[in-house]
């Protein structure tokens, strides 16, 4: 049911067809849902089936893409969804392009919020005289960096001038994705949110905003609060309180990252090697039915003991962040689990894998909060390598720094969940054309 009024501006949300967007999109909607915006959110129903019943405050606007024979309707999301068909994924959401044109001219909102990766979007919406702003739910830095590649900015002040960071190599991988990011930062559009916090990457927002010519506000962390289902697997909470405070590695890669049969393998002996306490979560793709113990090399488990506990698919994730028995987080670098680590004061140990996460590992080692398992030449993981950067973090002398810091910045950045939603309601209020002293 449509719960607008006339005094409250509708604003129709699009992210991206993945979990890691379509959150800190809802996270931002509930926030401008208490500052009298009418939201709607529109998805797949492949997403939205999960989300639907908890979040009352939200409108959600089913988007149907075209069944392609490799990608099914319950496969259009990245959840669970195999790498090679994301590229299948973005073709389907291109092709529904007519089917969001009619959503926009029937549901008529007086603002679009999108994603960076459907740069089409916008565009249909200015077509129809509806302001847009597009919202980064990732770090201003690797945009800074793409944008720096392409030569669109002459300018020298970044770090980074290299297309290869640790070994990652930014002109043969996920081209398609490079062409929509940089398609959205020179469209129309003269606002960009972006989740981020100055005490992480000050100096990147300022150079974006200058290398892309577009006003930027922070939004802060937008972290989900602990749900009801972060009190589940109480079994892994059990286990924690039995350890020693900042003594145990979480082991996380998110939702849509997938290890190797070979990294997998080094990198549960480099955890035996540490000797240090862990909890593992491990996943496979949608249509892989392998168990955790499967997965291990063989007599892992067993010589791991009490130390290691594997858990398959999903974890609760920022109740064991926060637990005091967590003393480092391995992790692929998705900035949404970066969001949530910092804000614990956990510190990371880096192992990137695509796209924006090899950069996100080299900001956190400027802000001095990581240390990243560096790969050998070929790229191969090392379990020696792994094993020396975990103790490091955790436990040994040396990483002292690194805890220190961790904790510094969780304590500097304490409390600022919505000191940016004053000016992004300014901003949005502004953009709508109306009167700055109507009650929002």
């Amino acid at each position: 049911m449509d719960t607008a009024t006339n005094s409250s501006i509708r604003v129709l949300m699009f992210p991206w067809l993945a979990y890691s967007h379509i959150h800190p999109f809802l996270e931002l909607a509930k926030k401008l849902s208490k500052r009298n915006f009418c939201i709607y959110l529109c998805s797949t129903p492949a997403n939205l089936a999960c989300i639907k019943e908890k979040e009352p405050s939200v409108e959600f606007v089913e988007l149907h893409l075209p069944s392609l024979p490799e990608l099914p309707p319950h496969s259009h999301t990245t959840k669970g969804l195999p790498r090679h068909l994301l590229s299948s994924l973005m073709k389907a959401l291109d092709m529904s392009r007519r089917s969001f044109s009619e959503i926009l001219a029937a549901l008529k909102p007086d603002l679009l919020i999108s994603d960076v990766l459907q740069p089409w979007a916008p565009a249909k919406a200015l077509s129809l005289n509806i302001p847009t702003v597009l919202f980064m739910v990732s770090a201003a830095m690797p945009y800074c960096v793409l944008l720096d590649l392409v030569k669109i900015s002459g300018s020298t002040a970044l770090p980074l001038r290299s297309n290869h960071v640790h070994g990652y190599d930014y002109e043969n991988d996920d081209l398609t994705l490079q062409d929509r990011l940089l398609q959205s930062l020179e469209g129309s559009c003269n606002l960009v949110l972006i989740r981020s916090l100055r005490e992480l990457e000050g100096k990147y927002v300022g150079e974006l905003s200058v290398q892309a010519m577009k006003k930027i506000v922070l939004v802060g962390p937008l972290v989900q609060e602990l749900s009801e289902e972060e009190d589940e697997k109480t079994e892994i909470m059990e286990w924690l309180n039995k350890k020693d405070p900042r003594s145990v590695l979480f082991v996380s890669f998110g939702s849509e990252c997938y290890l190797s049969r070979e990294d997998r393998e080094e990198l549960a002996h480099g955890l035996r090697l540490s000797n240090v306490s862990f909890i593992w979560v491990i996943r496979f793709p949608q249509g892989e039915k392998i168990s955790a113990e499967e997965a291990l090399p063989e007599g892992l488990a067993e010589m791991v003991g009490e130390k290691g506990l594997f858990i398959e698919d999903w974890a609760p994730q920022k109740r064991i962040l926060s637990h005091p028995s967590v003393g480092g987080f391995l992790s692929h670098c998705g900035w949404g689990s970066i969001m949530e680590s910092i804000g614990s004061g956990v510190p990371i140990i880096a192992m990137p894998m695509h796209v924006d996460q090899p950069v996100n590992a080299r900001l956190l080692q400027e802000v001095g909060v990581a240390l990243e398992i560096k790969r050998e030449q070929d790229g191969k993981l090392g379990r020696e390598e792994v094993a020396k950067v975990v103790r490091e973090v955790v436990v040994e002398e040396t990483g002292e720094q690194v805890r220190r810091k961790a904790r510094e910045l969780r304590e500097r950045i304490k409390g600022k969940d919505d000191e940016g939603m004053d000016e992004v309601v300014r901003e949005l209020v502004k953009l709508c054309g109306w009167e700055a002293n109507k009650p929002l």
